[in-house]
């Protein structure tokens, strides 16, 4: 399986209910480094998994929304924990939306699969990864 991966971040504020939570209860912020890996089988003609280009343009505009946004205050997450998994899940959709569209260019039809992950700290991430 070949794979290509882009990187860029995101830099949001939100809270959570309940107790798990603890002191993330209260508004607080958050720095994320977000990776999507995106996989196929074999190479384009190109021999390319994606364009690198369109998928890192595709990425910024699906982070765009949420840049220096309180999540809380988004309509979309109403009710909503936007944990670091459920953003991860939020953006995967949202990637994977694009490769079915054909934002990624020629060669985007043939992703197998897409990974999500947000890294919150240097010692902590998660990911959402599934097939397209």
């Amino acid at each position: 399986m070949y794979a290509v991966e882009v990187r860029d971040h995101i830099m949001i504020a939100h809270s959570f209910r309940g107790e798990l939570f603890g002191p993330a209860q209260r508004l607080h912020g958050a720095t994320f480094v977000v990776d999507v890996a995106f996989f196929r089988e074999s190479l384009t003609e190109d021999a390319v998994v994606v364009d690198i280009g369109r998928a890192h343009a595709a990425l910024k505009s699906v982070l765009e929304p949420l840049n220096y946004r309180n999540l809380d205050e988004i309509e979309a997450f109403a009710g909503k924990q936007t944990t670091t998994e459920f953003l991860s899940r939020h953006i995967f959709d949202a990637m994977a939306a694009a490769a079915r569209s054909g934002a990624l260019g020629p060669g985007g039809e043939g992703i197998a699969r897409i990974r999500v992950t947000l890294h919150e700290s240097h010692v902590a991430r998660a990911w959402f990864e599934d097939s397209l």
